[in-house]
């Protein structure tokens, strides 16, 4: 092996190792709650816990919510630039990716300020209210990952070509988005929504703030009070973005089998 692949070889496993120890450190303290033996006590009750089953079934639902009015915003956007505003794209993405410059503190403070119970619109002072700013809150945070994705996978595909097969045949600009353009980018807009939905499950400022009860302020509460069970949700809140990494790459090799075979 030459040099170079050698020192590769040692930065990867060097990287690996130095993520991957502590994770197992935490995972074999989460084992330890019975004294004298390994067991997942911890995970058993960490899952049969009626607040962990409240929390993560109403964040989950959040995600999936987050994902759909990401998606509706995100593809149309996305797609009008590419085929008739392609001058405003770097405005575009500078917008797309304010998300990752202003703190989300930020912008929950803002949301408090402008929809507190003495504005004109009080969204704060009942709870569908607060449910709909925390998914917008939500789609913003998810912007930068959502946008990109969905517009790697327009560059993939002559945009200027479908739309113009598509309106010979007399079809409408929604139905052009819905069946010529949405299949063609769904890998890409997967993509977006495995990312948006491990950033979700895990958020915590925004539903802290506004006082919602999902799944990163019980991980919180459960890292202030109790000593093995936060290692444990810890795991979990692992295992759910590595799940989420590997569908990503799964449809992504999927996508190009396809492609390949046809």
């Amino acid at each position: 092996m030459s040099a170079k692949r050698i020192w590769a070889w040692f930065f990867i496993l060097f990287g690996m190792v130095y993520f991957l120890l502590p994770l197992f450190g935490m995972f074999q303290f989460s084992l330890k709650m019975l004294r004298g033996r390994y067991s997942f006590e911890a995970y058993r009750v960490v899952l049969r816990d009626p607040q962990f089953q409240t929390t993560f079934g109403y964040s989950v639902v959040l995600a999936l919510l987050t994902i759909v009015i990401g998606t509706l915003i995100v593809v149309p956007t996305a797609y009008w630039v590419r085929l008739k505003l392609p001058r405003a794209r770097p405005f575009v993405e500078f917008v797309t990716l304010l998300p990752l410059v202003i703190p989300p503190i930020v912008i929950v403070f803002g949301y408090i300020r402008l929809y507190n119970t003495s504005s004109i619109l009080p969204l704060t002072g009942s709870w569908i209210g607060t449910n709909i700013l925390v998914l917008f809150g939500y789609t913003t945070l998810a912007l930068p990952y959502m946008y990109r994705a969905v517009d790697t996978g327009l560059r993939a595909i002559d945009v200027a070509t479908l739309t113009e097969a598509a309106q010979s045949l007399g079809a409408s600009w929604v139905t052009i988005l819905a069946r010529v353009i949405l299949p063609n980018v769904l890998v890409s807009v997967l993509s977006g929504a495995f990312l948006t939905f491990a950033i979700v499950i895990g958020e915590y400022v925004f539903a802290a703030l506004l006082n919602l009860n999902t799944f990163g302020p019980y991980m919180v509460w459960m890292g202030g009070n109790r000593a093995y069970e936060p290692s444990a949700l810890a795991v979990i809140a692992f295992g759910i973005t590595w799940v989420c990494m590997g569908l990503i790459q799964l449809v992504t090799h999927f996508s190009k089998h396809t492609k390949a075979k046809r």
